[in-house]
């Protein structure tokens, strides 16, 4: 098996998935942060950014939540 298939194969992995989780809420962090930033400027602007930025983490949370769902349904253990 080349090194590119292992790669994808782990990342369909519980985890791969774990892994992107973790850098998804390491974003949020960075979200927070933006956020912050904005209010104490007072920038309309960047803070919409900050919002939506942090939506879209969210969303990509819940997706990887339902597939690590999904994968956890195949296990005998945790179905």
């Amino acid at each position: 098996m080349s090194a590119l298939n292992k790669a994808k194969d782990f990342k369909k992995s519980k985890s791969g998935l774990y892994v992107s989780m973790a850098t998804s809420a390491f974003g949020a962090v960075g979200v927070y942060k933006q956020i912050k930033k904005a209010r104490g400027e007072s920038d309309t602007l960047r803070l919409l950014d900050a919002v939506v930025t942090g939506a879209a983490v969210v969303t990509n949370l819940a997706i990887l939540y339902r597939e690590l769902k999904r994968l956890g349904d195949d296990d005998v253990l945790l179905g």
